[in-house]
């Protein structure tokens, strides 16, 4: 057991070492924090409030016990219990205790003999040291951040997919060429973020010292934000590009009218890039259809890959329900696994949420999944839901028809063929869905709304003097109204 002297100066000795790793950082956050008690095994601390401690807990928290431990000689976090609570009142706060502590317990001899002023060679090798424990501690929140069921072996491939599969697996180390940036679009539950996962798996099973960085554009801007505020930035532009092997960022979309996150990420994408560190990125929409985003991050989106995923066809859902149900183990049948597949269209996460509830259904009510009971369950949800048609559906029909690309579709190109289907697709936009112009122009690659008032009046007008312009609207409606059944 430790005397007071002695756990006084361990704690001294243990804070002034978390502090070196970030002064301006920890004298902000630790000016909120009051150390309580610290002796058998027991540290109490008080925060100014939820926030400061919630912050200290995720950031500060973890090299402060494992610096408590190394000085204590004590093995694994088990061993020290912590305990928080709050208090608006602070008389003794850490940031001031350490730095009049510092002077009044001098270090032993042999840290005197070793330990320059901050910031010199010596101080930089022991920071450097602590850099693996904090690259630890990152691995292990990736991990728990993963779905363990979310790899490559349970992603079902399809034709909607196998494109993006396959360039996800080669970003992953699988084999094959690797394109850099590697961008993945698709609509909402798709498996965009399945393929996220199972790159990071595969890359943590194959190389468990690889620093890979999984984060949505939400949390890198709020990340961002609190560096800004805290004087963190240094810290913050380590985790990105210099201690970052590979980055994976979901949902760049969010990053529209950011422009100091963007300005931030433009350079970070760069940081990488001429590393050679390999960039995933994903998005509801396609490069050049992310509105308020700068040109330069969209040119760079679209310099490596552009990957697509599509509604999965029949065969494919099938496909996936089976996997899902093999995966929960949910007794199937084929019938019922088809009933499932052609009922459910939209995406793979409504898909499996329909398997899933079904399956719930049948355990509370002791009911064997039979296809009268799936057809029950369907009829039931069906009549609550309407089907709901979207701009993507209408441009993936338009551009089906006329055999165009969705890029064609969306791009500047005035040619005579390309801007007549373009006319079309706003037209039926506008009348199927009652879209408002502005609303459609930012569809439409960010064109002007009056652009898209234009667009549907001239189609309106061809239609009831144009007997082929009205026959390419009506096999379009067709194919529309086939999908909808």
């Amino acid at each position: 057991m430790l005397s007071a002297n002695q756990a006084k100066d361990v704690w001294n000795r243990a804070v002034e070492q978390t502090r070196r790793r970030s002064p301006a950082s920890f004298e902000q956050w630790f000016s909120g924090v009051q150390l309580e008690a610290f002796d058998d095994g027991r540290l109490a601390l008080t925060a100014r409030d939820e926030f400061v401690r919630d912050w200290v807990k995720a950031h500060f928290l973890p090299d402060l016990l494992a610096n408590l431990h190394q000085l204590l000689g004590v093995e694994g976090a088990s061993e020290l219990e912590v305990s928080w609570q709050i208090s608006g009142e602070l008389n003794r706060p850490i940031c001031n205790t350490v730095t009049r502590s510092s002077s009044t317990h001098p270090p032993p001899p042999s840290e005197r003999r070793t330990r320059p002023p901050d910031g010199g060679p010596s101080a930089r090798v022991e920071r450097r040291s602590e850099r693996p424990r904090l690259l630890s501690s990152a691995r292990a929140q990736l991990i728990a951040s993963l779905n363990p069921k979310y790899t490559f072996a349970n992603f079902v491939v399809g034709p909607s997919n196998e494109l993006a599969h396959a360039a996800s697996f080669a970003s992953a180390g699988g084999g094959g060429p690797r394109y850099n940036p590697l961008f993945i679009a698709g609509g909402t539950g798709l498996g965009k973020t399945h393929l996220m996962h199972a790159i990071a798996h595969k890359v943590l099973d194959e190389r468990p010292e690889a620093r890979v960085v999984y984060v949505s554009a939400e949390r890198f801007t709020n990340e961002f934000i609190e560096a800004l505020q805290h004087h963190a930035m240094d810290e913050f532009r380590a985790r990105y590009r210099t201690d970052c092997d590979l980055l994976l960022l979901d949902d760049i979309q969010f990053l529209a009218g950011r422009e100091q996150t963007q300005e931030e990420f433009f350079h970070t994408f760069n940081a990488l890039r001429e590393a050679d560190r390999p960039i995933v990125v994903t998005s509801d929409k396609y490069p050049h259809q992310l509105q308020r985003m700068p040109e330069r991050l969209v040119s760079r989106f679209t310099s490596g890959l552009v990957a697509d995923i599509q509604v999965p066809q029949l065969e494919t859902r099938v496909a996936i329900v089976r996997k899902k149900a093999q995966l929960e183990g949910i007794p199937l049948s084929d019938e019922v696994a088809v009933l499932l597949a052609q009922s459910v269209r939209s995406n793979v996460r409504e898909l499996e949420g329909a398997l899933i509830r079904l399956a719930a259904k049948s355990s509370l009510t002791g009911r064997l999944i039979d296809v009268e009971f799936t057809k029950g369950e369907i009829a039931m949800v069906s009549s609550t839901r309407p089907d709901v048609m979207s701009v993507e559906d209408i441009q993936r029909a338009v551009c089906s028809h006329f055999r165009l690309s969705n890029a064609e579709l969306l791009s500047k190109d005035r040619h005579k063929s390309v801007a007549f289907a373009r006319q079309v697709a706003m037209y039926l936009c506008r009348q199927r869905l009652k879209c408002s112009f502005p609303e459609l122009g930012r569809a439409f690659g960010n064109r002007d709304h009056t652009t898209v008032m234009s667009a549907v009046r001239r189609v309106e007008a061809l239609r009831q003097r144009d007997p082929q312009v009205n026959a390419h609207l009506e096999a379009i409606e067709q194919k529309l109204a086939g999908s909808d059944d």
